[in-house]
């Protein structure tokens, strides 16, 4: 007869009140990543607020509310930092109530080992099963490296947190927690894209040619990934593997299209791996304990040695907009903060160096702004705008208009190249101020 774990555990209950009691002013906590966030210790600490004093609060792809936020405009008392934007943390960043911490993920792990403190980390988990383990579910990417760092450690217990299989670090003992507290919780609100336009559609299918029988796909956040699993689950494409930081419906749409097998894969053969997941709630279903999965820390799913591994890796991301030099901008618009680099560039330098392997970055040519007015996505120069991705590192880029591969091509190529898949009202005025940057030859075609 092994231990039995539940009078350890009875013995670290506490009520979220009498959990946060641990946090003391000016201390470091963190909230791990989206669903992990701890919601029930969340309100518990925000009514602390008049007891303490400059506790910063760091977190990522939050939904709100957050409650330590929300109660102290002022900052004197919390102040919030987030890895990559939610859309909620970007309307935080709009009040000026939340700090992005910039980052590529691969060193996720990295930043907590050598260079921050965490006097406390609060995450939710799912319930204990009889080894005494908590599994960190959709949160796997980030939680182990920020837990194995913490001074304190407090577990709050989620029973719709689905209960994910891991590669490694996908679980927590209870001999490492200090507190554990439980309470009542709600079903995940489901967070999917929108429907997928035509213009989405057609950036899609301009990109599917490029996709090979037993490719592995990286699918970022937006609805142009969203698309490409649903065209290529119509497609006769087949034996498509998952390795990608997120994931998302995409892959669900993949799996029951019969597409998804994991089966040609070079390493992690058979398993779709991800970081983190956000989608709906039967993604989440498809999830828990389902062995065809493996959820990793991202210093795994990230690096871009590892993703290099892989033949024929396809990643697929989104931008904001892209400069006649081949920059790319995706965290921000102009100086106004969106998201985070995420993992578009880990997977840019990994899938570049798979064999086979293809990295995308994809946009409409055209926004529209308030007014409705419309403006090109592809801009002379950034002036302001947060670099993503530099130019050395952008390959394949996507508009509903078609494909171009920038790799070795010179200034003038890039300009090109570029101006013949934005939008057919701006071709002029692109080659006007292309020539005034010096990168338009003469005998280029108008």
């Amino acid at each position: 007869m092994f231990k039995n774990f539940y009078v350890d555990y009875q013995n670290k209950l506490r009520t979220a009140d009498e959990a946060v009691r641990v946090v003391k002013s000016g201390d470091w906590v963190d909230y791990t990543s989206s669903l992990g966030k701890p919601v029930l210790l969340d309100k518990a600490l925000a009514k602390r607020r008049d007891e303490l004093e400059d506790v910063k609060v760091r977190g990522n792809l939050i939904d709100g509310p957050i409650e330590v936020v929300e109660c102290d405009e002022s900052q004197e008392h919390f102040v919030y930092h987030s890895w990559h934007c939610s859309a909620y943390e970007r309307k935080l960043c709009d009040r000026g109530l939340c700090y992005h911490i910039p980052q590529v993920f691969h060193n996720n792990a990295a930043y907590y080992e050598y260079f921050l403190d965490v006097n406390v980390v609060m995450v939710s988990v799912s319930p204990m099963d009889k080894h005494g383990y908590f599994n960190f579910s959709v949160n796997t990417g980030v939680a182990a490296p920020i837990v194995r760092m913490a001074d304190i450690v407090i577990v709050e217990v989620n029973e719709f947190m689905p209960k994910i299989h891991g590669g490694y670090d996908e679980c927590i003992h209870i001999s490492e927690v200090d507190y554990i507290v439980e309470g009542e919780h709600k079903p995940f609100s489901p967070r999917v894209p929108s429907a997928p336009s035509e213009v989405d559609r057609k950036i899609a299918s301009n990109i599917i040619p490029y996709i090979v029988d037993g490719a592995t796909l990286q699918l970022g956040i937006g609805s142009v990934p969203f698309a490409l699993g649903e065209l290529i689950a119509e497609t006769d494409l087949k034996d498509l593997g998952m390795h990608t930081e997120l994931c998302s419906d995409a892959y669900l749409s993949l799996y029951n299209s019969g597409k998804l097998t994991n089966r040609r894969k070079n390493i992690d053969k058979g398993k779709g791996v991800f970081g983190c997941a956000i989608g709906s709630a039967e993604l989440y279903e498809w999830l828990d304990d389902n062995h065809g999965v493996a959820a990793y820390p991202l210093e795994y799913v990230n690096r871009p040695s590892v993703i290099a591994q892989i033949d024929n890796m396809v990643s697929i991301n989104a931008c904001v907009s892209v400069d006649l030099y081949g920059q790319v901008a995706s965290e921000s618009s102009g100086s106004r903060h969106l998201s985070g680099t995420g993992g578009q560039l880990d997977f840019l330098i990994g899938a570049s160096a798979s064999r086979g392997g293809k990295a995308f970055i994809c946009m409409e040519s055209i926004y529209k702004d308030k007014d409705g007015i419309a403006h090109s996505r592809i801009r002379p120069q950034f002036n302001g705008d947060i670099i993503t991705s530099p130019r050395s590192q952008i390959y394949f880029l996507a508009t509903e208009y078609g494909v171009i591969n920038l790799e070795g091509r010179s200034t003038w190529e890039r300009a090109e190249l570029l101006i013949s898949i934005a939008h057919p009202d701006f071709r002029e005025h692109l080659i006007k101020e292309a020539e005034k940057r010096k990168i338009w030859r003469r005998s280029n075609k108008r």
